[in-house]
C-alpha cells in the first residue's frame, strides 16, 4: 500500500490538512505529521537550537513543536522509519504564488520531501473571508498525487498547486509569476512609547504573463507549477564568468 505523509504550515488543527488527508485516503495510507502551532511564512527553516517533541494526537495524527521541514524529517526518522512514497503539504489558507514560494512553509514541506527523494506536492487555496471550502482543492491534490505516483516526476522536482475558490474550470501547467516586490513595514508604539514594527503583506502588482500561476488561478484554473531546489541562475553563468577578478586573484596569490 502507498504510504503518504501529509504536513502543512497551519498546524495539525487546521481544517485544510484534515480535508487533504481524507481525500488522499483514496490514494494510500495517510499519516499526518504537522506543526503544533501555525508556522506560516517560515520558509524552509530547520530547528537547530532546541529539541523537538513528537506528540501522538490521534490514530496516524502527530504534532511536532517545530517547522514543516522539521515535521518531514521527524516523520521520516521516527514515524515512518524510512521514506514514505509521497509527501503532500497543505491545504494552505491562501495562495502560494510566484516569488512568494520562497517564504512559504507549505511549499517548504514539499521541498524537503523532494530533497529527500520523495515525490512531493504543495497545495494552497485562495484566501477566503469566513469559512473555507476545501473540497475542490483536496480533490485536485488527490488526483495530482495519483498521477505523479503513476508517472514519477524528474528527480528533485515537486509540484506547487494553487486552487481558485469554488469549482475550477480545469488545470494549467504554469510558471512562477513575478510581482513588484514591495513589503510594507509599519511602525507602531507600545504604551511606553517605544517603537515596534509589523511586517505586512507585499504589494500585489503582478507582471502580466499568459502562463503564470497567478494568471491561471485568476482565470479560475488549478495552477500546477513544477519547482526544484536548484537556485542556480544558469542563464547568468556566462555573465559572471565575464566579470574581471584580477584584484581577487592577486590577493590570493600573495
Amino acid at each position: 500500500m502507498v504510504r503518504i505523509l501529509v504536513t502543512n504550515d497551519d498546524g495539525y488543527r487546521s481544517e485544510g490538512i484534515h480535508a487533504l488527508a481524507k481525500a488522499l485516503g483514496n490514494v494510500g495510507d495517510v499519516t499526518v505529521v504537522a506543526p503544533v502551532l501555525e508556522a506560516s511564512a517560515i520558509g524552509h527553516a530547520l530547528t537547530l537550537r532546541h529539541p523537538l517533541r513528537l506528540e501522538s494526537i490521534a490514530d496516524r495524527v502527530f504534532a511536532v513543536d517545530g517547522t514543516p521541514t522539521d515535521c518531514v524529517n521527524v516523520a521520516v526518522a521516527h514515524v515512518f522509519n524510512g521514506l514514505p512514497d509521497l509527501v503532500v503539504s497543505g491545504i494552505n489558507k491562501g495562495w502560494n504564488l510566484g516569488d512568494d514560494v520562497t517564504y512559504s512553509g507549505t511549499v517548504a514541506g514539499a521541498l524537503e520531501g523532494a530533497l529527500l527523494g520523495i515525490p512531493s506536492i504543495a497545495a494552497s487555496l485562495r484566501h477566503t473571508r469566513g469559512n473555507y471550502d476545501f473540497t475542490h482543492a483536496a480533490r485536485a491534490a488527490a488526483v495530482i498525487a495519483e498521477a505523479i505516483l503513476q508517472r514519477p516526476l524528474p528527480a528533485r522536482t515537486f509540484l506547487n498547486i494553487n486552487v481558485p475558490k469554488g469549482p475550477p474550470k480545469g488545470y494549467r501547467v504554469t510558471v512562477q509569476a513575478k510581482r513588484n516586490h514591495i513589503t510594507s513595514v509599519a511602525e507602531r508604539h507600545d504604551p511606553k512609547g517605544r517603537p515596534y514594527y509589523w511586517i505586512e503583506e507585499g504589494q500585489n502588482d503582478w507582471q502580466p504573463h499568459d502562463r503564470s500561476d497567478y494568471q491561471a488561478v485568476r482565470d479560475g484554473y488549478v495552477s500546477i507549477t513544477p519547482l526544484h531546489p536548484d537556485l542556480t541562475a544558469h542563464h547568468a553563468l556566462e555573465a559572471v564568468e565575464a566579470l574581471r577578478f584580477e584584484k581577487f586573484e592577486k590577493e590570493i596569490l600573495k
